[in-house]
């Protein structure tokens, strides 16, 4: 299959753990804080890079505090800065991780979550297959160019991750987005959020119906529900986690890891267990980036993909 296009985010995550969210003017004194690199494109493009998938990441870099924490940890890990912006600064996200490991995100955004269609002229979009975008460049003010650039390249299979603020995003860039027939990556709440419906298979069949194309509902520790583009479905059933630290990019790694095994050409069932496994080991680790040496041994017929 031809090399993925992952259209996004890179922005620093500020990992704060405390034992439970603070009230209103109550006074919490955290556990323990830390930065790393985050982001939902960046979390995703990290499972292309370890599982060794051909793809381009696109992600602006601006300037400021936070803009140049990005670039020198991209360029410390060899990842490649595909747009500069420095007359703009990046954000960052605070991570609010509680004692149960459950995260909630604070997030202030800079370029990073921008996108102009000329960043892609060094790009042809004949040359690729899958493109990822997620929600949240959707819903920004130049999420109307990232929709004109998917409408105008018809040939590109969108991979679309709405995220929680999905709701937020206006009816008529939903109704567009949709248009484009995209694959849906959701969560349970997700998948109830955009349908209306109360029942996971049921949200999930209205979708498909809307989409005409495979939609992944994931389940935590359920494991994932999928209904594949000509109609089938099926539970793939999960990979309990031996330890939980936090939830910061489970849901990232989980699409990543679908995209990047179907781009070398593994059988989406098959590309959905395997992700099944990495979300159960990224939640063991802290943050939304899996170590190498951490990635679940990889199946017989993924590994001679690879090879």
């Amino acid at each position: 299959m031809k090399p993925a296009l992952i259209i996004g985010s890179t922005c620093v995550d500020v990992i704060i753990n405390v034992d439970h969210l603070p009230k209103t003017q109550e006074n919490l004194r955290p556990t323990s804080q830390s930065m790393a690199l985050g982001g939902c494109a960046f979390n995703t493009a990290q499972m292309f890079r370890l599982l060794h998938a051909p793809h381009t990441f696109i992600t602006p870099v601006g300037s400021g505090m936070f803009g140049d924490y990005v670039a020198s940890n991209m360029k410390r890990a060899g990842i490649p800065i595909s747009v500069s912006v420095p007359d703009q600064e990046n954000g960052c996200c605070y991570c609010l991780v509680e004692a149960s490991g459950e995260r909630t995100f604070l997030s202030y955004h800079g370029v990073e979550y921008t996108f102009q269609k000329e960043w892609m002229e060094p790009y042809p979009a004949d040359e690729y297959g899958l493109v990822y975008v997620c929600g949240l460049e959707i819903e920004e003010k130049t999420g109307d160019n990232l929709i004109e650039y998917l409408e105008d390249h018809p040939s590109l299979t969108v991979c679309y991750a709405p995220g929680p603020r999905g709701k937020r995003i206006s009816a008529e860039r939903t109704d567009r987005m949709m248009a484009l027939h995209p694959m849906l990556h959701i969560n349970e709440q997700e998948a109830m959020d955009l349908s209306g419906c109360t029942d996971v298979k049921e949200a999930g069949r209205l979708l498909h119906e809307k989409t005409q194309n495979t939609v992944i509902i994931t389940l935590g520790a359920d494991g994932a529900f999928c209904i594949e583009k000509d109609g089938t479905s099926y539970l793939v059933p999960p990979v309990p986690a031996k330890k939980i630290v936090d939830t910061i990019g489970a849901g990232d790694s989980h699409i990543g890891t679908i995209l990047a095994c179907l781009t070398l050409g593994l059988p989406l069932h098959d590309s959905i267990a395997y992700a099944n496994q990495v979300s159960s080991a990224i939640v063991g680790v802290k943050g939304g980036t899996l170590p190498a040496e951490l990635l679940p041994p990889l199946p017989e017929a993924l590994a001679k993909l690879i090879k």
